[in-house]
Formats: C-alpha cells, sequence, structure tokens
C-alpha cells in the first residue's frame, strides 16, 4: 500500500479513536498490524499523529483553554480557569505521567494484538458496571469540580497505560463513578487529553527524533493532518452521541471488536 495512505489511514483511525471509550492505541496497534506497519519510527508516528487530535480539541475548546491562560477577574478561584484550573489538570495528568515515566519500557512491551484485546475487554466490563450502577451526580459542569475529583480521575486515567483499555473510558468511568455527570466527565476527559498526549509525544520524540529523516515529515504531516480534521468530527458527534445512548453502545463495540482480535491477529 502506498505510504501516504497508509498515513491517511493511521491519522482518521487516529482522530476518530482518540476521544472515543475504544482505545485509539489499540486501534493504531490493530490497524498498523493489518497494514504492515512496524518497527520504532511507526510507534514515534503513531505518538506523533496525537498532536493532530490535541490540536483539535485546542480548536473545539479554545475559550476554555484561553481562560487558563488568561482567565476573567474574579472566577480564578472558584470555576475551572486560571491557576485554579491548570493545577486541576495538573493534578489529573501527574500520576498516569509520573507511572508512564517509571514504567515506559515496560509499557511499550504491552503494544500487543494479545493486550489489546484483553483490554478492550475489561474495558468494556467496565464500562457497562458505570452506566447500570445508580449514582448521585455531584457535578454537573467543569467548573464545579475539586482537587480530589481531578486527582481520582487521574488514578483512574492511569489504565489507559495498558493499551486497549482507552484513556477516554478510564476518564469517563472515573469521572462518573465519582460523581461527575456523563457529558461533563466527557468533555473533562477531552481537556485533560492536552497534556498527556503532548507529554507523551515530546518524550517519546525526544527518545527517537534521530529516527526522522527528511523524507519522513510529509508522512508525519499528511497523518497529523488527516488526524485533526477527523477529531473535529469525533468530539463534536461524539458529546451529542453519549447524552443520548450513553456508553453501552460503545461497551458493544469492544466486545464485538474482541473477537476478531483473537481470531485473526492473536492465534
Amino acid at each position: 500500500m502506498d505510504l501516504y495512505l497508509i498515513a491517511c489511514v493511521m491519522g482518521l483511525v487516529e482522530g476518530l479513536t482518540e476521544f472515543l471509550p475504544v482505545s485509539s492505541t489499540g486501534h493504531l496497534i490493530l490497524t498498523g498490524e493489518l497494514l504492515g506497519l512496524s518497527g520504532d519510527l511507526s510507534d514515534t508516528f503513531e505518538v506523533f499523529i496525537q498532536i493532530g487530535a490535541m490540536l483539535a480539541v485546542i480548536l473545539c475548546y479554545f475559550n476554555r483553554f484561553w481562560g487558563l491562560l488568561f482567565p476573567k477577574k474574579g472566577i480564578e478561584k472558584k470555576a475551572f480557569s486560571g491557576l485554579r484550573g491548570i493545577f486541576l489538570l495538573i493534578l489529573t495528568t501527574l500520576p498516569g505521567a509520573s507511572l508512564g515515566l517509571l514504567l515506559h519500557s515496560t509499557i511499550k512491551m504491552l503494544f500487543t494484538p494479545q493486550v489489546v484485546a484483553i483490554a478492550l475487554f475489561l474495558g468494556a466490563i467496565l464500562m457497562v458496571f458505570v452506566e447500570k450502577k445508580q449514582y448521585n451526580v455531584k457535578f454537573q459542569s467543569i467548573d464545579e469540580l475539586d482537587i480530589k475529583t481531578a486527582f481520582g480521575i487521574g488514578l483512574f486515567q492511569c489504565c489507559a497505560l495498558i493499551p486497549g483499555f482507552s484513556r477516554s473510558a478510564s476518564t469517563i468511568c472515573g469521572g462518573m463513578l465519582l460523581g461527575v455527570k456523563r457529558e461533563v466527565a466527557a468533555e473533562y476527559s477531552f481537556l485533560a487529553a492536552v497534556p498527556i498526549i503532548v507529554g507523551a509525544a515530546m518524550y517519546d520524540l525526544w527518545k527517537s527524533y534521530h529516527l526522522i529523516g527528511a523524507d519522513d515529515i510529509s508522512f508525519f504531516a499528511i497523518g497529523t493532518f488527516v488526524s485533526f480534521l477527523s477529531a473535529l468530527l469525533a468530539i463534536k458527534g461524539f458529546i451529542a452521541m453519549l447524552s443520548k445512548v450513553g456508553l453501552i453502545p460503545f461497551a458493544i463495540y469492544r466486545f464485538l471488536l474482541v473477537i476478531p482480535v483473537y481470531y485473526f491477529m492473536v492465534n
């Protein structure tokens, strides 16, 4: 298959799945296996195209990010704004980032179809459990989130270090179990993705920048651009769909995906 077509396919998969609770990393691993894309450069590419998805979030929630840097006077002490908002994001990012740095080499060894299949299944079970569980909604908006909840969501986000589990699924489910409204948990998941994506991308690029040659720049650029466009569509559609059908359809999709993953890629 043409290299640029592969970049488009991988970018499309990344953008559509990064913010859905179905695991973008798992889908990229499986797609890469099917397309014959492997090696250190492939791993760097998969991390790099997440930047396109991150830029889509920044565009969709530009006012939120602007408010972190330039808060309106008088609200930064009681809303997701200014230093308070930045501190909440740091608390959410810290557990996963710390564990990721500590276990980076070990985590890379988990990037296999076998692990993806298991994580897809376990993540789906968690999503069904959360949807069926009766819980009191304590937080109706992102501005109401407190320090304890932000850190708790960060602890749940550590599950996403296992490829196939899904960062989005772990943060949304964690938020709901901690009393955050489903749609609000999803939106906070989008915002919390930015620092973790930036951190992961910068770290991986720092370790493997020497692998990227001049001929690879266009390959990376195309994948990132397609990821950006497809992520814009996914973000808008996901929130609208989530408010109507919840997490169950995504859990069913994960259960069904385990079957072909196991039989065609593991056996």
